[in-house]
C-alpha cells in the first residue's frame, strides 16, 4: 500500500529529527527540511498528503510559506511553533491552516493529530470531483472527472460513463481494494439487479482501453471473489 507523504519543515534538528523518526515508525514516508527555500522546491516538484510547518525559520517567515501553499494547494497544513499566543494562532488558521500545536510538544498528541487530519483530508478527498495527475513507474495518468478525460502520457483514453466511473472509484481508493458490490451499487444503483457479472466486463474493456505501456493489466487489479482496486505498488 502506498505510504502517506509528510513533509516536516523546522530548522530545530532535534525536533525534526524526532518527528521524522516517530512518524516513520507509524508508517508514513517523510521528508525533512531546515529552511523554507527548500521546501518550496520539492513542494512545487511533488505535492505532500500533509505538511508540518514551523513558522520561525531561517529564511522566510511560516506565514507566508503557508499562504503561499494555500494559493496552489489544499493539502492539509499543521504549524508547529513556539509563539503560543491565541494572536498567533488565530492569523495560522485564517491563513488556512488546519491545526496549530505549540511547543513544546508531546510527540502521542502530534501522531495523533497527524493520524485524524489525514483521515479527514480522505473522506473530503473522495466528495469532491477528481482532477489530479498520476505517475505509475514513469507513466502520466491525467484525470478530469469533471471534463470527463483520461489520458496516458497525454494520449487521451475514450472511456464510456460507467468506465469512467469504474476508473473514478479505483482512483480514489488508489492501492485499497473497492468490494465488488460497493463498485456495483456506487455506479449502477442500490436497485440494481442485473448480472453482476457486467463489472467484470466493463473492467476487461478499461484494461483494454488503457493497455498503453501495459497499464490496464499491471495496475488495475482483481481480487479474487472480493472485487477490484488500482495500485501504484506493485
Amino acid at each position: 500500500m502506498m505510504k502517506d507523504l509528510i513533509y516536516i519543515v523546522d530548522d530545530e534538528e532535534n525536533i525534526l529529527e524526532i518527528i521524522e523518526y516517530n512518524l516513520s515508525k507509524n508508517g508514513y514516508e517523510v521528508k525533512g527540511f531546515k529552511n523554507g527555500s527548500s521546501f518550496m522546491d520539492f513542494f512545487n516538484a511533488k505535492k505532500p498528503d500533509l505538511v508540518i510547518l514551523d513558522l520561525m525559520l531561517p529564511d522566510c517567515d511560516g506565514y507566508d510559506i503557508c499562504k503561499k501553499i494555500r494559493e496552489e494547494s489544499d493539502v492539509p497544513i499543521i504549524i508547529l511553533s513556539a509563539r503560543s499566543e491565541e494572536f498567533d494562532k488565530v492569523l495560522g488558521l485564517e491563513l488556512g491552516a488546519d491545526d496549530y500545536v505549540s511547543k513544546p510538544f508531546g510527540i502521542r498528541e502530534l501522531i495523533a493529530r497527524v493520524k485524524n487530519i489525514l483521515k479527514r483530508s480522505k473522506i473530503k478527498d473522495k466528495s469532491r470531483p477528481l482532477n489530479r495527475e498520476y505517475y505509475f513507474d514513469g507513466i502520466k495518468l491525467v484525470v478530469d472527472e469533471e471534463r470527463h478525460a483520461v489520458s496516458l502520457d497525454n494520449k487521451s483514453v475514450k472511456l464510456n460513463p460507467k468506465e469512467f466511473q469504474v476508473i473514478i472509484m479505483l482512483l480514489k481508493n488508489l492501492d485499497n481494494l473497492v468490494p465488488r458490490m460497493e463498485l456495483i451499487r456506487e455506479i449502477w444503483g442500490e436497485d440494481y439487479f442485473g448480472d453482476t457479472r457486467t463489472l467484470d466486463v466493463h473492467v476487461r474493456r478499461i484494461r483494454k482501453k488503457m493497455s498503453y505501456n501495459g497499464f490496464g493489466s499491471k495496475y488495475i487489479k482483481t481480487v479474487h471473489s472480493l472485487g477490484y482496486k488500482a495500485v501504484k505498488d506493485i
